[in-house]
């Protein structure tokens, strides 16, 4: 059994792209392969097959090696719900929520369900492959670690180091990084990665050079910049947008402190006949034909920032003059009367009062509901799945018109009286290709191009993993994945 770890000199090096290239890679070699993450900051989650709640990142990576997303790929995730605090999740389920203080302390308990994690992937395949997080030269994380290198020690596993080049300052990143090192740290890194490089690899070739002899380490391969790759995000919001008709249909995300689940634009984004804008603080919300409410892991203090902003004033004018308003999960909580966390468990216990739009009430729950499902969009009866986190209730008249009818019996969300409004728990909507051109003729797009959004990120995984065939050392890859003997 081996495992190989990713570690990048920053957030967003390339650390989740260059796992997922490498599982899609492995496979084509015949070679088994299974993802993993130790500790996941992330507000952009997945629901596992075993009913558990992970990175949204794994649940990609999970794909490229063609498995069913588990819950001992990512054992412990960190959903921030205040700048000071999270929501602690291990093997798949709510435990706690904590300061960043009382978490250093728990992460001895959190460290033995990442170990028991990986012991459980290496009985069941050949290759592990590791996603850190952040940066391993972080030193004030640097005790009790087992995000980085404090997992990579634990588990006595090789390293490789990757760098976004595009940021600038690439060589400093990465000697700076090893500069940080401990001794056997150092030993543990084998190579470096260079990401998202533009431009004639001849004029790189003079500092590869210098960093090898510098360090005594191996430059591992250079990595083309990609305009057009997608990749679902960890966490920050990718607005990078195509050439759009000049007729596209408009559509406004309020971009809100503690958005959650923001991969669920990602479909509309690449849309040909989208335009799609995310807003944030400062701006105010132009003219559209559709709203979105997005999730959020503090919905009542999302909901007075958006009342702060002004924001709920722009889309009762919105309303007014004919467009629709769609909320999912915490957007569709928002749309009702009121929401109530009488247990305090996304901030100070306490109600809030909603938009009002929709005739329900919500209240928080201890226990999350986590669940993979599929049903009937109430729009055109279009088939759609998708996949429900979240800790409220909801109760109200406006249930009696759902917006989706569930196979398991139960029906989510609700459609208002004259149609403008459409709320519903179901994070993935727009990944069915007859949900969202259903729900894109509904926000007045008039003859919709049916785009396969499961069929563009496939097509993405294998061109990751043709960029590791062609620009990384493939002979010294199968070597540190322990497959030396493979074609």
């Amino acid at each position: 059994m081996s495992t190989l770890m990713v570690q990048g000199t920053t957030s967003d090096a390339g650390k989740s792209t260059l796992v997922t290239a490498l599982c899609r890679w492995l496979l084509r070699q015949g070679v088994a392969v299974v993802p993993f993450k130790p500790q996941n900051m992330a507000l952009n989650s997945a629901v596992t097959a075993d009913g558990g709640e992970i990175g949204r990142a794994q649940a990609v990576q999970a794909q490229a090696a063609r498995l069913e997303p588990h819950t001992d790929m990512n054992p412990v995730l960190l959903k921030p719900n205040s700048d000071t605090g999270a929501q602690v999740i291990v093997h798949g389920r709510a435990v706690t929520s904590m300061n960043a203080v009382a978490y250093h302390d728990y992460k001895v308990i959190a460290m033995q369900a990442v170990l028991e994690s990986h012991q459980r992937l290496t009985a069941q395949y050949p290759v592990v492959m590791v996603e850190g997080a952040g940066s391993p030269a972080e030193i004030n994380l640097r005790a009790g670690d087992i995000a980085n290198m404090g997992f990579a020690e634990a588990v006595d596993c090789p390293v490789i180091l990757v760098a976004d080049i595009n940021r600038g300052g690439v060589f400093a990143h990465l000697v700076g990084t090893l500069e940080l090192l401990s001794p056997s740290e150092q030993a543990r890194v084998k190579g470096f990665v260079i990401n998202r490089f533009r431009g004639d690899i001849a004029l790189l070739q003079p500092g590869l050079d210098w960093l090898e002899a510098r360090t005594g380490k191996p430059v591992l391969g250079v990595l083309p910049y990609v305009m057009d790759l997608h990749l679902e995000a960890e966490d920050g919001i990718d607005q990078r947008q195509g050439d759009k008709a000049a007729r596209a249909l408009k559509v406004i995300v309020p971009v809100l402190p503690r958005i959650s689940n923001h991969t669920d634009f990602d479909p509309l984004r690449l849309h040909p006949q989208v335009d799609l804008q995310f807003i944030g603080p400062g701006d105010s919300i132009p003219p559209a034909d559709l709203i979105i409410l997005p999730g959020s892991k503090s919905v009542r203090g999302d909901l007075a920032q958006l009342r702060a902003r002004g924001w709920d004033q722009a889309i009762a004018r919105h309303l007014r003059y004919g467009g629709k308003v769609l909320g999912i999960c915490g957007g569709l909580q928002m749309l009702g009367k009121r929401v109530e966390d009488p247990l305090g468990l996304e901030g100070a216990a306490g109600s809030s009062e909603g938009l009002g739009l929709l005739d329900f009430v919500t209240v928080l729950e201890a226990e999350k509901q986590l669940r993979n499902v599929a049903g009937t969009l109430q729009l055109e009866q279009a088939p759609i799945s998708g996949y429900e986190i979240h800790a409220g209730v909801t109760q109200g008249a406006a249930l009696e018109h759902p917006a989706v009818l569930l196979a398991d019996g139960r029906s989510d969300g609700a459609i208002s009286a004259d149609g403008q409004i459409l709320a519903t728990y179901l994070h993935g909507l727009f990944e069915s290709p007859s949900s969202c051109a259903a729900l894109l003729r509904w926000a007045g797009l008039q003859e919709v191009e049916h785009i396969d959004y499961q069929a563009l990120r496939e097509r993405d995984i294998e061109r990751l993993a043709d960029l590791v065939e062609q620009h990384l050392d493939t002979t010294r890859l199968r070597q540190l994945c322990g497959i030396s003997g493979h074609a």
